[in-house]
């Protein structure tokens, strides 16, 4: 008998050998970043899809020489390997077993651009905004522009061969792509396009391509007649490239998904942009009828005609960023809409087209049934509700949600309207319904059914609606896969639509490629099940949890987990430009400092998946430490991720289990010291007179060098006697000046403004105060910061209970600080019963929202004199943008006769709060401000006013540019007569 080894070591000790030694190899050959912590290996678990797969790790490639290394390391280690864009395909197609490496970070650049020949070269982890933003100042684009043009990246594009919605006119991805390069799986570099092979292809690639056009050729007979006669069909691989007599061999990549090689570089097609668009939103009183007429309004050869459904009304009407887009565009009360656009050179002939679009509709019996969109501004925001259908459908506060498994299918439009009413159907049979929406000028409609992915049930199901809509697509010669891929929901209906000889054929290609399966494995041939809840997101075991109770109602929500799990990784939080979100995410580029990024790791945390105690561990105190609560998710994200008040919860049990720092605690407590910190002002203030004294609160609390601080003053200080509710008289004028501790206690100037405008436009104000203490009234915004909830409680009921009797006699409470202001409309409600807030609805307003509301009725006018000559560049605060409040500064600044107001577009400026004084948080803080706000300030002329209402904002200019900003409040001031 053989003695034991006892120097064996155990199996799961030698998978972390392995696995640490592939990550020291990675790291000692890459120029990137590689990381295999779980934390960051979770976030790359999912794509937009209902699948999660932890990989083995992810690569951040910076050059050719990265990938190429990863490729070879990841061979000798035996681990597949997958190439990543935003991670915002809905299949599964980017995730997987293997190493993950994330081009969009670093691959990013421009290498060749030619506007004269219309072509540009770039690397694949370029996102197509981006491009474009930079082509639109030549007058050209890539027309291939999908709803998430705003992150997608161009190598994800030309993984999926990506349409958009005006693909009518301009095709998909493999249209407009000229050339690509890439490397094979163990790294060999390549180039393929429409040069014949012998020109410069090596010896191996005029072996690999020449025998596929063999392969092709052989075959040509089955690929006319298998392959779907659409525009709309990307699924398998397109050997229907390799026929024509001179073929852009690049094409057979474009759609692989990454699992033939590795791109590293791809030159594009680009083409000019139209002089003039115009719209026609076509009314339609139900579904069938939409779809019947498609057809009819393809023939006036618009460039897209797009669906928007009963669904997408209903639900965007509730969202804040897109009622008055949907009330603008509708008449009456449609089921749905298709938004057909023209565009051209000639804006009057483009007119005559909505013109015969009218008669078109009216000669299919809907007379009067179009809204005209003419002016570009309005059409941007009719797109953009289009562009966010998906993720207006999928917040549905409910368990069942709209799933993506056969969202893209197309079929010939003459069939359009049955396959929707045979899809409809089968719905029906399984006691569910779906949502439509997308591209009705080619047919191919996103649906989802909805379903509870969440249960054996659900998923049951999902498999039997898949099979019966395969069916229905045959019947119909249409396509399974028209624009989002294969990945593993798709994969597994190659060999039912195209027939086993060609899914054989397919297989040829990936053994051609990649023979070891090295590249993106289970994808296209050989597929993953697509039902296999092993993969999913929501695994058999899947169950969330809180350490603790919640320190904020979630009811709303169904309950904390149902809050995380709202995000449905779309990914609009990595958009670089417009709105808010996220500006962490826009000054890192990395997933961890992103909406999305957040919320997977809240999920994978609070189900237990990344460990014990991982809620209230140090990484995921790292994962929320630069979400600035700029609250842009809330308005931004059309689910509705609110991770601001995620972080006060994930704060919360944080600080319960580890304490509160000596800074926390600071910035926490301000408004309970803050009348002696003020009497001692010329002690404190002296930190940021004496360089020593900076550097000492930087080494003792944090609180950064390089930054001055708020200079305690004399504090502001209401006149009068303190009122009682008898005083009031209930005609709408009584007022109570909110006084937050900021601008009571740093500048108390824009409270006074505050007063004298107020006073001059009519109000009277009313100075509250709390029984029996002499210190004012707060809103608890520093404790919420810090997830102090009892505490900011305490202040909230303290500062109601005051409030309470004036608001019942008629009074309505006006603040300066949004952040401040907003949480009586907000947080308030996740901490206090409605019993006790519901009172106080409606009745908090910020300054600007007061003289906005009341203007034509209370307020005639504004008594101020002609401001003629002077500018105004105003800054948003993010709590002003994220609850809609920004209109009604432009009205008010509106009033101003003589004044020219130019908004400054910026996300966050980078202070929110406390967090840019915090040292470690500055490079970060200005990297935010210098994105768009410190450049626009700098370009303001030097007699022109800067207007912003944050306190935080005003700081922050202050110290980026040297200029002074204002506040609304002393604006109106300026120009009282």
């Amino acid at each position: 008998m053989n003695a034991p080894n006892l120097n064996r070591t155990p199996p799961a000790a030698q998978a972390v050998n392995r696995a640490q030694a592939f990550e020291a190899a990675l790291t000692k050959s890459l120029e990137g970043e590689v990381d295999f912590g779980l934390f960051t290996r979770g976030r790359y678990a999912t794509d937009a899809s209902i699948y999660q797969i932890i990989p083995r790790g992810v690569a951040f490639p910076k050059t050719v020489a990265d990938i190429e290394a990863a490729l070879t390391i990841a061979a000798d280690h035996d681990v597949p390997v997958i190439a990543r864009g935003g991670g915002t395909s809905q299949n599964g197609q980017p995730i997987g077993h293997g190493l993950i490496l994330d081009m969009s970070r670093h691959f990013n650049a421009v290498q060749d651009y030619d506007p004269e020949a219309r072509r540009i070269t770039v690397r694949p982890g370029m996102v197509l905004n981006t491009m474009n933003d930079r082509l639109r100042q030549d007058g050209l684009f890539f027309p291939v522009e999908p709803s998430t043009a705003s992150r997608c990246t161009i190598g994800g594009m030309c993984g999926n061969n990506s349409s958009g919605a005006r693909s009518l006119r301009f095709g998909k991805t493999a249209d407009n792509v000229l050339a690509m390069e890439g490397l094979l799986h163990d790294g060999e570099g390549f180039r393929l396009d429409a040069a014949p092979l012998a020109d410069h292809a090596s010896p191996r690639m005029r072996d690999i391509m020449g025998g596929l056009i063999e392969l092709a050729d052989s075959h040509r007979d089955l690929i006319e007649a298998n392959f779907p006669k659409l525009q709309r069909r990307v699924g398998g691989y397109n050997l229907d490239e390799l026929l024509p007599a001179a073929p852009n061999l690049s094409h057979l990549l474009v759609g692989s998904e990454g699992t033939l090689a590795i791109s590293t570089s791809v030159s594009l097609q680009l083409s000019p942009l139209p002089a003039h668009r115009v719209m026609g939103v076509c009314h339609f009183p139900d579904f069938r009828s939409a779809m019947a007429t498609t057809q009819h309004l393809v023939a006036l050869n618009p460039v897209a005609v797009e669906l928007v459904d009963n669904n997408v009304l209903v639900m965007g009407a509730d969202i804040p960023a897109f009622v008055r887009t949907i009330d603008d565009i509708t008449k009456g009360t449609p089921n749905c809409l298709l938004l057909c656009e023209f565009a051209g050179d000639d804006l009057d002939s483009l007119k005559t087209d909505l013109k015969r679009l009218d008669h078109c509709m009216a000669d299919h019996g809907f007379p009067d049934a179009v809204v005209e969109v003419i002016e570009p501004h309005r059409q941007k925001a009719v797109w953009s509700v289009r562009e966010a259908c998906l993720n207006i459908m999928m917040s549905m506060k409910s368990e069942g949600k709209p799933v993506s498994f056969i969202e893209d299918c197309a079929v010939p439009l003459e069939h359009l309207a049955d396959y929707t009413d045979g899809v409809t159907e089968i719905f029906s049979r399984h006691n569910t319904r779906g949502t439509w929406y997308a591209h009705a000028s080619v047919g191919c409609l996103h649906v989802r059914p909805i379903l509870n992915m969440k249960t054996e049930e659900g998923v049951r199901v999902m498999r039997s609606i898949a099979d019966e809509t395969a069916d229905l697509v045959k019947r119909y010669k249409g396509s399974f896969s028209g624009e989002h891929g294969d990945g593993i929901s798709r994969s597994e209906y190659i060999e039912p639509l195209f027939g086993a000889e060609l899914t054989r054929a397919f297989e040829a290609v990936k053994d051609r490629f990649d023979p070891d399966n090295r590249l993106n494995p289970g994808k296209i041939v050989r597929p993953l099940r697509m039902d296999d809840r092993a993969l999913m997101r929501f695994k058999p075991d899947y169950k969330t949890a809180l350490p603790a109770e919640p320190a904020l109602d979630w009811s709303d929500w169904g309950g904390f987990g149902g809050a995380v799990e709202m995000c449905n990784n779309n990914g609009t939080c990595r958009k670089l430009s417009g709105g808010t979100m996220c500006p962490s995410y826009r000054a890192t580029r990395d997933e961890q400092h992103l909406t999305r990024g957040r919320a997977n790791t809240l999920r994978l945390a609070i189900s237990g998946q990344l460990g014990p105690d991982a809620i209230t561990s140090k990484e995921m105190k790292e994962t929320l430490d630069l979400c600035v609560s700029c609250k842009g998710c809330k308005r931004d994200c059309p689910t509705g991720v609110d991770m601001a008040r995620m972080k006060i919860e994930v704060l919360h049990h944080y600080h319960k289990r580890h304490g509160l720092p000596m800074r926390d605690r600071l910035i926490a407590h301000m408004p309970r010291y803050a009348a002696v910190a003020s009497k001692l002002s010329p002690l404190l203030n002296l930190r940021d007179k004496i360089a020593p004294l900076a550097k000492l609160s930087e080494r003792l609390l944090g609180f950064s060098a390089k930054r001055t601080l708020p200079q305690w003053r004399r504090p502001w200080s209401q006149p009068g006697t303190p009122a009682t509710p008898s005083d009031l008289r209930n005609d709408g004028r009584d007022l109570v000046l909110f006084g937050d501790t900021f601008n009571r206690y740093f500048e108390r100037e824009n409270l006074e403004a505050a007063e004298r405008v107020l006073t001059a436009a009519g109000y009277r104000l009313h100075r509250v105060e709390v029984s029996g203490s002499r210190r004012p009234m707060c809103c608890g915004r520093t404790y919420l910061a810090s997830g102090q909830t009892d505490a900011a409680r305490a202040e909230l009921t303290r500062t109601l209970t005051t409030l309470r009797p004036f608001i019942e006699a008629g009074a309505r409470v006006v603040g300066l600080e949004p952040s401040c202001l907003f949480t009586f409309r907000d947080e308030m409600t996740a901490l206090l019963p409605a019993s006790d807030t519901d009172f106080i609805k409606d009745k908090t307003l910020l300054f600007e929202e007061l003289l906005a509301q009341d203007l034509g009725t209370l307020l005639q006018s504004l008594p101020l004199r002609d401001a003629a000559g002077t500018v105004a560049h105003v800054h948003g605060h993010c709590h002003q943008k994220a609850f809609g409040a920004m209109g009604a500064v432009e009205t008010i600044l509106r009033q101003v006769p003589g004044l020219e107001l130019r908004m400054i577009e910026s996300s966050c400026c980078g202070m929110s709060g406390a967090f840019g004084y915090a040292a470690e948080n500055y490079d970060i803080s200005m990297k935010m401000a210098e994105a768009a706000l410190l450049p626009a300030v700098r370009d303001a002329g030097p007699d022109a006013l800067i207007v912003a209402d944050g306190t935080s904002c005003r700081h922050q200019i202050h110290d980026g540019s040297g200029r002074e900003a204002i506040h609304v409040a002393r604006l109106l001031e300026t120009f009282l007569t």
